[in-house]
């Protein structure tokens, strides 16, 4: 899968884990990790670049005796995730329509 599209597809898994509430670093991989596979060094990069674009919003709060960081969805976020969706039904369309194709004769 080309690079650009897997990381905008992780990212908007990432908002979408988001959704139902505040969450963590490693709660947000788990909570994924029945669709996509996402290791930690993938998520902390994806997580600072939806921070800085105002996607999502960090909260640094204690747990167990150590920092934890949650991160909550913006409606920045949301419109992203609304963006996607709507983006995506253009790539099915594209990929019926490549897939249709795939009949041709090889030479």
């Amino acid at each position: 899968m080309d690079t650009q599209l897997r990381r905008g597809i992780l990212e908007v898994c990432v908002l979408k884990a988001l959704t139902e509430g505040e969450s963590y670093g490693y709660q947000i991989i788990k909570d994924i990790s029945p669709y996509v596979v996402m290791s930690e060094s993938t998520l902390y990069p994806i997580l600072k670049r939806l921070e800085t674009s105002g996607a999502l919003t960090v909260e640094s709060r204690e747990h167990n005796g150590r920092l934890r960081k949650y991160y909550s969805i913006t409606n920045t976020g949301r419109r992203r995730i609304d963006a996607f969706l709507t983006e995506w039904e253009d790539v099915t369309r594209a990929y019926e329509y490549i897939k249709g194709g795939a009949d041709y004769e090889k030479s």
